[in-house]
């Protein structure tokens, strides 16, 4: 947390000289410091993140292609006049965690025809703009990825 907190600093301030990183340190050790202590955020979240880091880009890239490929499709749909087939679908994820769980509806939500209309642990309901787009959403790349998250 505290690297990615530096790497924002930076980014931000567009350039790098002495002060600002000095003043970096202090403002992601601040941070980091009150996130540990203020918020609760347990220093071993920052464990988990480094050692899923390489399966996290993973399904970063996945979710990407996943993005391009779905807006294809609607760009497709609207230049060819294609009337929608919507539908609703129910499935269980069986991912184990919440985390799992809220980033598999955020990553349905960002795709381009598809929206998760209701989810609770690993139940959802979503709704698709074509019934294509909504075929085989519980075995997905993205629950497959998630799995094996530790």
């Amino acid at each position: 947390m505290w690297l990615l907190l530096f790497l924002l600093w930076m980014i931000l301030n567009g350039r790098i000289t002495l002060e600002l990183v000095l003043f970096g340190i202090v403002i992601a050790t601040a941070v980091t410091i009150f996130a540990y202590r203020v918020i609760g955020y347990p220093p071993r979240t920052d464990v988990r993140v480094i050692r899923n880091l390489p399966l996290l880009l993973l399904y970063l890239l996945d979710l990407l292609f996943e993005i391009l490929k779905s807006a294809f499709t609607i760009m497709g749909m609207v230049f060819r006049a294609q009337e929608p087939d919507p539908v609703i679908v129910e499935f269980h994820s069986g991912l184990a965690s919440k985390m799992q769980n809220v980033l598999l509806a955020n990553s349905i939500t960002l795709t381009p025809g598809t929206i998760t209309v209701f989810q609770e642990e690993d139940r959802f309901v979503v709704h698709a703009v074509r019934r294509e787009l909504a075929d085989g959403i519980e075995e997905s790349t993205f629950v497959r990825l998630l799995s094996r998250l530790r």
